[in-house]
C-alpha cells in the first residue's frame, strides 16, 4: 500500500495519530454541519501551530466546545470565554476562541438562509481557490488563505488532500461517485 509521502516519514505513535486522520477523515466528504463547524474550528486553531498539536487535542476541543454543537457555541457568553481561556486541553488563544463563537453565529445565519452550512458549501462548490478565500474572509473570522484552503481540502471540496497513488484517494473518489449517483 502506497500512502501519501508524509505518512511514510512518520513512525510510532506519531504515525498512528496522523494515519488515523489521513485514513478516516482527511479529504472525505463531510456533510454534517456540526462536524463541518468542528473541522473549521480545528483548522483555525492550527494557524501558527503544527497539525499534530491539533490532532492530539481534538477530543479536548470536542469536549470544550460541546461536541461542536453550533447553537450552543453561538450562545457562549463571558463565563464560557473564561472557561475556554482556562482550559489547558485546548489552544487558549483569545482571538481563536472569539472566532469559534462568532463563526458559530455565522453558520446559524447560513443555516437559516441556505438550510445548512453543508448546503451553502455545496452551492459554492464551483468556486476557484481565490473565490473561496474571498468568500470565507468576507463571512468568517480568523480565516486566512491557508486555513480556508486546508479546510476545503479536508472536507473533500478541493483536490489535493492525497497523492495520486494513495489508496485513500481512490476510496474517497468511490464515495464521491456513489454520492453523486444518489443525487
Amino acid at each position: 500500500m502506497s500512502y501519501c509521502s508524509y505518512i511514510k516519514t512518520l513512525s510510532g505513535l506519531r504515525r498512528v495519530l496522523h494515519q488515523n486522520y489521513h485514513d478516516r477523515c482527511y479529504g472525505f466528504p463531510l456533510h454534517d454541519d456540526h462536524e463541518l463547524f468542528g473541522r473549521l474550528l480545528l483548522e483555525i486553531n492550527q494557524a501558527g501551530l503544527s497539525w499534530e498539536t491539533i490532532l492530539k487535542k481534538e477530543s479536548n476541543f470536542r469536549r470544550a466546545y460541546d461536541s461542536f454543537d453550533i447553537s450552543k457555541v453561538a450562545a457562549y457568553g463571558q463565563a464560557d470565554r473564561h472557561r475556554l481561556l482556562a482550559d489547558a486541553g485546548i489552544i487558549r488563544h483569545r482571538l481563536k476562541i472569539e472566532a469559534a463563537i462568532q463563526n458559530a453565529q455565522v453558520i446559524l445565519q447560513l443555516q437559516q438562509e441556505w438550510g445548512s452550512f453543508a448546503q451553502w458549501l455545496q452551492e459554492h462548490h464551483a468556486c476557484t481557490q481565490e473565490e473561496w478565500i474571498f468568500l470565507f474572509k468576507k463571512k468568517f473570522f480568523f480565516t486566512g488563505s491557508s486555513t480556508v484552503l486546508e479546510f476545503l481540502m479536508s472536507i473533500g471540496l478541493l483536490p489535493g488532500a492525497h497523492q495520486d497513488d494513495c489508496p485513500i484517494k481512490e476510496k474517497i473518489e468511490k464515495i464521491k461517485s456513489q454520492q453523486q449517483s444518489t443525487i
